[in-house]
């Protein structure tokens, strides 16, 4: 098999995103990629400070944001724009409003199970710009039942392309992540790829290895070593802008959002219901 195109363009630009050029280049290609997206940096060290494009990319902030103190508020987990939420009905989800796929698709084999235990309930996608803190973090307290690694294209998730390519979700890379909370009920983050997102990292995992030459899907099941993770810690980052979409099973959560709102990590998107389903 050979890699998509997309895939070796993101490959080369990676490549050259983590290279440390010399300082004065380095700090040059920083302040340039600052100004032309228009980053806001208050939150983060100067540019200068960062070794490499992808440093620059993957920044951390310099403080942790306040969450809200009802432990009941469902959190963004990303700074993003919401493309586009609802209800999963017949086993389906849109990646943009007119354009639904099929979310079993979506999971892969390893997570069919899964994909029945969400039918009816909520979704919503959250687009990352090449702009924003490219971070994802934790919704609420859960415990990380299995993961996936599912290779694919890696072509770009934004709105145009949303809006003309059925199944974009379906066709790029992807890293599925079943969860459960405290009642047993079921969340499914996928972290999709896209172009120049050479590499996605999950904290949890150091195994993980994204945008390589596997064709095949690489599951990881965590039976035998619990892995808690609470609202608002650290789950890993894209290197580059892409989409984080979660799936939440029927009755577990009331979203409380809007289309195309732009959120930011710790902002409120929904309630927590309490109980089993």
């Amino acid at each position: 098999m050979r890699r998509h195109f997309t895939s070796v363009l993101s490959r080369l630009f990676g490549r050259f995103a983590s290279h440390p050029f010399p300082a004065i280049v380095q700090h040059t290609i920083n302040a340039a990629y600052v100004k032309f997206l228009g980053l806001e940096m208050r939150e983060f060290d100067a540019p200068a400070c960062y070794p490499t494009l992808n440093a620059l990319f993957t920044r951390p902030l310099k403080r942790e944001r306040t969450l809200p103190e009802d432990a009941d508020k469902l959190i963004s987990p990303v700074d993003a724009r919401i493309t586009d939420y609802g209800t999963i009905k017949e086993g389906k989800a849109y990646q943009i409003k007119g354009m639904a796929y099929d979310i079993a698709s979506l999971f892969g084999e390893y997570h069919r199970a899964a994909a029945e235990w969400v039918k009816g309930g909520s979704f919503v996608n959250f687009y990352l710009s090449p702009k924003d803190y490219h971070r994802y973090h934790m919704p609420t307290d859960l415990k990380v039942v299995a993961m996936t690694h599912i290779p694919g294209k890696l072509y770009p998730v934004n709105i145009p392309l949303l809006k003309n390519k059925p199944s974009l979700f379906v066709e790029n890379e992807r890293v599925v992540i079943e969860c459960e909370d405290m009642f047993g009920r079921i969340y499914v983050l996928v972290l999709v790829g896209a172009l120049n997102v050479g590499k996605m990292v999950v904290a949890f995992e150091p195994d993980l290895r994204t945008n390589t030459d596997r064709f095949e899907a690489k599951h990881y099941r965590y039976d035998d070593k619990e892995i808690v993770l609470t609202r608002g810690e650290l789950l890993g980052w894209f290197e580059m802008g892409s989409t984080v979409v979660m799936f939440v099973q029927k009755g577990a959560v009331k979203l409380e959002t809007a289309l195309n709102q732009k959120v930011r990590f710790g902002d409120s998107i929904g309630k927590i219901l309490k109980g089993e389903v």
